[in-house]
């Protein structure tokens, strides 16, 4: 992908999934919304590489609210969670975890999607 292309593909999913500003907001969006958390951080070469599909993702699966969580910013969430890889998804419905997503691998659509599909939201 040309850097034009990519800095485009990065600027929709700017203005689409929300960033986590504060462990306040990611422990109210858990008890109060369905929220799916994004665990990414900008030195991943595997979140760069499902970037391009998570605003798709995102409009197909109008259920959830999509929050992306930088692991750095946010360590201790990521402790108190056990995300130890990126990218990974945790989903919260009803105040509950509804399912997660967790590994250090690299996802596909095709799996971030089933993933989706499977939760009970």
């Amino acid at each position: 992908m040309s850097k034009q292309g990519y800095d485009k593909k990065r600027k929709e999913v700017d203005e689409t999934m929300k960033p986590l500003e504060t462990i306040e907001q990611f422990n109210e969006l858990k008890n109060n919304e369905n929220v799916l958390f994004i665990f990414s951080a900008g030195w991943c070469p595997d979140c760069r590489v499902i970037e391009p599909v998570l605003p798709e993702i995102e409009e197909d699966h109008p259920e959830y609210q999509f929050i992306e969580v930088n692991r750095d910013a946010f360590m201790e969430v990521c402790q108190e969670h056990d995300i130890y890889g990126i990218p990974s998804f945790l989903a919260f419905a009803g105040g509950k975890e509804a399912g997660r997503f967790v590994s250090k691998d690299r996802k596909t659509k095709e799996e971030i999607e089933q993933f989706i599909n499977g939760l009970s939201a």
